[in-house]
């Protein structure tokens, strides 16, 4: 999986926009030209990574949205209760953020479209630099490659192989390899286990590296071009986003900011 530079995104980030810009594989909300939110299907969305890890009981978050969500004010009701710290809001929304923006920026076979004036109901959390977004999802790109250069593995239902006698494998991958029934894609696993979708990737790249997971030999879906079509109107590895590095990343953004 290649993520695209869009030249469309380059051009709104350029006007400071503000609206929702939709590609094939997800959208990118933005506010005066800055990323302030990101979704896509192949990306557990914030309410996953708080409510499955047990941080934010799931009919709290219902109530967040019943209350708030007209307003456009989710994240800042979360804070303002007092069921969420505002630092680790941000931590977890940029982790989110940055997920499903390496998919929506994947490249697009159909039309980019871009809807000004619309806002996300979860509100304003963390404005990110549309550069920003898009230097990370190369990097995220280089990356899987240097791993297991066989993005087939992306889309397709995950089936393991049989371990190798005396081979010992930590609580995580043991928990990614249990749901490897050959039904389930990696971003069904990502949900299921309420881990981010690139995370959930890279691993299944190491493992079908290894030999625990197999290829497969064709694509699980056609693939679009390298190249964008737009309506000009319209353990895991040190290099994956863990928490500590969206701290440095928020740090380094304040400053900048």
């Amino acid at each position: 999986m290649r993520a695209a530079v869009s030249p469309m995104l380059v051009r709104l980030a350029e006007e400071r926009a503000t609206g929702v810009l939709v590609r094939d594989h997800g959208a990118l909300y933005l506010a005066d030209g800055q990323v302030v939110h990101a979704e896509s299907p192949a990306a557990p969305g914030l309410d996953v990574l708080l409510t499955a890890s047990g941080r934010l009981p799931h009919d709290s978050w219902a109530d967040a949205v019943a209350q708030a969500g007209s307003r456009r004010e989710v994240a800042r009701f979360l804070v303002d209760s007092g069921q969420v710290g505002g630092g680790e809001l941000e931590i977890c929304h940029l982790g989110a953020l940055f997920d499903a923006a390496f998919f929506a920026l994947s490249p697009a076979s159909g039309p980019t479209r871009f809807r000004y004036g619309v806002a996300h109901w979860i509100g304003r959390v963390r404005p990110v630099p549309t550069q920003v977004v898009e230097r990370e999802a190369q990097r995220r790109s280089l990356l899987l490659d240097s791993v297991w250069p066989h993005p087939t593995v992306d889309t397709a239902p995950v089936k393991r192989r049989p371990e190798p006698a005396g081979r010992a494998l930590g609580p995580r991958r043991q928990g990614l390899l249990h749901l490897a029934d050959g039904v389930r894609t990696p971003a069904a696993i990502a949900r299921t286990l309420g881990r981010p979708a690139f995370n959930t990737l890279v691993e299944v790249r190491r493992l079908a590296a290894e030999g625990l997971i197999e290829t497969p030999a064709e694509p699980a879906a056609p693939s679009g071009p390298d190249t964008d079509r737009e309506n000009a109107g319209t353990g895991e590895p040190p290099s994956v986003l863990d928490s500590a590095m969206l701290r440095r990343l928020r740090d380094a953004l304040e400053a900048t900011l």
